[in-house]
């Protein structure tokens, strides 16, 4: 290996352990690798070019208006009609209540794009409600964390733009459509390990509820719901880009929070600017930090060497792509999602391109990859965050995570080797050849 890749891993990983930001880690480990090559001036001087370069670009302008729109829908009522619309459809199953978490997870991740904000915002009702039927705490942490990842396939997904970007320009909504089928298959696959729990553990069934309630919940919810249509048939249909359909989702929460459910008070916008500004501003250093460190890799020729030593390692597919996703899958343990796929996707696409994977199977199959990371200790913020709503200990977690992580995984084994899964949609739209 060559000796700016050793340092610039080692320096890394230092500096993770250490427990400094991981944009600052990428950041500072890249300077250290350059300076291998080229004095301190010179090397501090280009990073910033890179970095400032990294995140010109006019589509992570959406990035900003989904982060502010998931904010306001989170404190806007929205994820209480959700959980109500959940309730009325299957909560009367067996495994109700964990059902509900699962579909209420899906439907908030599907609006507001962020894993962290579904588990906060259905975690906190949905956690409670399933310990006082028996369930235990740690169940449904575990349920509510692997659940809400479904946001990070199911569009507007923040991460799938930034994939776009770093893939060179994959279309952003044939990727936003393409992860429809696999966020669902996971929600379902999750959606069967909870009814086997509950049958197992002989957990009470929810009384159903009278028809005119069921229909009056999920009418109730279905101006929330209209969201996902707006800015999916808008992207589709050519009306707005991803970009401005991030604004529309910002007006159109605005209007359903402030306007008509009044759960948000005017005079509470500007915190939430501010909360919005905070967040977009970590995800912008963090993703030109990553820029940076993609250039570097690029400049050492370190993505090409690594995709000849993958390219003469098999010629069998299912091997070299097998070996990809086990290697990602140890990456997102340690690293946060955005820097992983700004890092990984020059590395491994052009092998997974080699042995005939689609650009937009990748890109789904390295989202569904890592969103099993942001579950995985010791780095997973879902799970950190999912700990603290119903306030157990990361190690009582693991436990019941464990049957969840194992159909994730199977899930994304189908994603890996059956391509219909991602593209069926896209072609069906005309995104796709």
């Amino acid at each position: 290996m060559d000796i700016t890749a050793i340092v610039l891993v080692v320096s890394f990983f230092v500096l993770l352990f250490l427990n400094v930001p991981i944009s600052i880690c990428i950041g500072v480990a890249t300077l250290v690798a350059l300076i291998m090559h080229i004095d301190f001036t010179p090397a501090a001087m280009t990073i910033a070019q890179q970095m400032a370069g990294g995140i010109d670009s006019f589509a992570l302008l959406a990035i900003p208006f989904f982060i502010l729109s998931g904010l306001i829908m989170g404190q806007g009522g929205i994820a209480k009609r959700l959980i109500e619309c959940a309730m009325a459809l299957i909560g009367a199953l067996p495994g109700g209540l964990a059902l509900v978490n699962v579909m209420s997870c899906m439907l908030f991740g599907a609006i507001s794009g962020s894993a962290v904000a579904a588990t906060s915002a259905i975690g906190s009702f949905m956690i409670p409600e399933m310990k006082k039927h028996g369930y235990s705490a740690e169940f449904g942490a575990a349920v509510t964390a692997s659940a809400a990842t479904t946001g990070m396939l199911i569009p507007p997904s923040n991460i799938l733009i930034i994939y776009a970007i770093a893939s060179g320009g994959v279309s952003i909504a044939a990727l936003f459509v393409a992860g429809y089928l696999p966020g669902i298959l996971v929600g379902l696959a999750l959606m069967l390990v909870c009814s086997l729990y509950a049958i197992r553990h002989k957990y009470p069934v929810t009384a159903r509820l009278p028809l005119k309630v069921a229909l009056e919940k999920i009418v109730a919810a279905l101006p929330s719901l209209l969201l996902v249509f707006i800015v999916i048939g808008g992207i589709i249909g050519g009306i707005f880009t991803a970009t401005e359909a991030g604004a529309i989702a910002v007006l159109y929460a605005l209007v359903l929070s402030v306007g008509i459910y009044k759960e948000i008070d005017p005079k509470a916008l500007p915190a939430l600017l501010l909360k919005a500004c905070e967040t977009t501003a970590i995800v912008m250093l963090i993703i030109g930090a990553s820029s940076a460190m993609s250039w570097l890799l690029s400049y050492t020729h370190i993505p090409q060497t690594i995709s000849e030593f993958f390219l003469t390692l098999s010629e069998n597919p299912l091997i070299v792509l097998l070996l990809i996703n086990l290697i990602l899958i140890v990456v997102g343990a340690f690293i946060d999602m955005t820097p992983a796929v700004l890092i990984f996707t020059p590395i491994f696409l052009p092998v997974a391109m080699e042995f005939g994977m689609s650009p937009i199977q990748f890109g789904i199959m390295i989202v569904l990859n890592l969103s099993i990371g942001l579950v995985s200790p010791p780095v997973g913020s879902v799970l950190f965050v999912s700990c603290a709503v119903a306030k157990t200990s990361l190690h009582k977690i693991i436990k019941p995570m464990v049957p969840l992580y194992l159909v994730m995984f199977a899930v994304l084994m189908l994603v890996t080797y059956v391509p219909a899964i991602s593209e069926t949609l896209p072609r069906f739209f005309g995104l796709i050849n």
